[in-house]
This record gives structure tokens, C-alpha cells and sequence, in this order.
């Protein structure tokens, strides 16, 4: 007998998932990344590498979104999954949880059990940068990939933006002008589509441990975000 029951369809950001992880539109980075999968870090050298785009995660129905940069080398590029298995992700995951957006305080590997709730991960840039630094052509050509994803975060209520690359790349994807909205630590902004948008330094090792940005002025902002998604009466 033939089974007619209806098969579970995959959710919209599943498919488009997918679809980012089999990019390969920019010659340059699909060359580093598989690179650096293949070589391997000392310290990962038993390890099998992402090597791939790295797609957003979190919850479908978030209303905050953060917006980072790129993966990196030897974190989401060998993880799967953004901000995950580096120094970025120390310093990020610990201030989420203690926020009450993250279900713990560690993310070292996309099978690890952390959950988001309300909050969602994206980036402008899908892989891995030679040097960390993704060129004005790679940031549009991966721009559809951001769009869609946004488009799919319809409850999007705040947008956290880390470093001045994602700040602009978020800007301009609505058609803004970075000018209108500068970068700044702890720059707040009321977006035309009445969405707010915050921006951050960026929670790199090179600002983290620095003092440049430190868990109290990022738990600050995140007390921030808290009160802009408290209901309104």
C-alpha cells in the first residue's frame, strides 16, 4: 500500500539555507575557504572542516537581529554556523545569554544544543576573507543572500549591527545612505520603516581584548535592546 500522507515541507529559511551554503559566486572566496578547510588550524587538524557559506541562525520569529561580518577562518568556516568556535563567539555567546537570548553561555559547534530565542544571526559576507576583508564587489554579489534572510525576519523589530562593514551593508541593502546613520558605538537610530537600529563595535579579538569593547559596554546595549522589545502599552 502507497503512503499518500503529505511530506514535511522544509521552513523558508531552511530552503534558503540551502541555497547558501551551495554558492559559489565569487571566485576568490570559494578559493580561501576550501583553502583554509584543507590546510586546517594545528589545533583542529583532526577536525572536518565547514568549508562552506555560512547561513544565519536563530529563531524564525525573532524581533532582534544581529548583523556581524564574515565568518571566520577557523570558527564559523570550520563550524557550520555564525560566530561559533572562536574568540568573537567567547566574548558574543556569554552576553547573550546573560541577556536571555541564548539557552547557554558556549557555542563550539552547530550540534552543541544552543538555541536562540527572539534573536536572530546574520552577515553580510557568507565566507571567509583573505585577511578578514571582504571586497566592495563581494559584499554586494552576497547582498541577496542578506536580503533574503531579512525579508524572511518579518518581526524584526531592532537591528544590532557589529563594526562599521555590517552597519553600512545593512544601510544599504534599504537603500540608505551610511551618511544619514553614522557608525558609532552605541549609535542609536529610528529607521524610516520604523524599525530601530543600534550599532556595536565589533566583538573581534582585536576589540575585546583591547578593552576597545568590553562586556560591560556590550551588556549596556543589550539592556538597550531589552527595553526597545519590551510591549508598549
Amino acid at each position: 500500500m502507497t503512503d499518500n500522507l503529505p511530506q514535511a515541507q522544509n521552513s523558508p529559511l531552511e530552503q534558503l539555507e540551502t541555497q547558501i551554503t551551495s554558492c559559489r559566486l565569487c571566485p576568490r572566496l570559494v578559493a580561501w575557504r576550501e583553502e583554509v578547510a584543507l590546510v586546517k588550524k594545528a589545533a583542529y587538524r583532526d577536525q572536518d572542516y565547514w568549508g562552506k557559506p555560512v547561513p544565519g541562525y536563530g529563531d524564525p520569529v525573532a524581533r532582534l537581529v544581529i548583523v556581524g561580518l564574515a565568518p571566520g577562518a577557523h570558527g564559523s568556516n570550520r563550524t557550520g554556523r555564525m560566530f561559533t568556535g572562536d574568540s568573537s563567539g567567547n566574548f558574543l555567546f556569554p552576553a547573550l545569554f546573560r541577556a536571555g537570548f541564548a539557552s547557554q553561555p558556549q557555542s563550539v559547534a552547530r550540534d552543541d544544543g544552543l538555541e536562540l530565542t527572539n534573536c536572530f544571526i546574520t552577515a553580510p559576507v557568507r565566507c571567509v576573507p583573505p585577511e578578514n576583508r571582504p571586497t566592495p564587489l563581494e559584499i554586494k554579489t552576497c547582498s541577496s543572500w542578506f536580503s533574503a534572510e531579512l525579508e524572511l525576519l518579518e518581526r524584526r523589530k531592532v537591528t544590532l549591527t557589529l563594526g562599521r562593514i555590517g552597519h553600512e551593508a545593512f544601510l544599504r541593502l534599504l537603500n540608505l545612505s551610511p551618511r544619514d546613520y553614522l557608525f558609532a558605538h552605541g549609535a542609536e537610530f529610528t529607521l524610516p520603516d520604523g524599525t530601530t537600529l543600534l550599532s556595536s563595535y565589533h566583538v573581534s579579538r582585536q576589540n575585546t581584548q583591547t578593552g576597545r569593547l568590553t562586556a560591560d559596554m556590550f551588556d549596556a546595549l543589550l539592556g538597550r535592546v531589552r527595553k526597545l522589545l519590551e510591549p508598549t502599552s
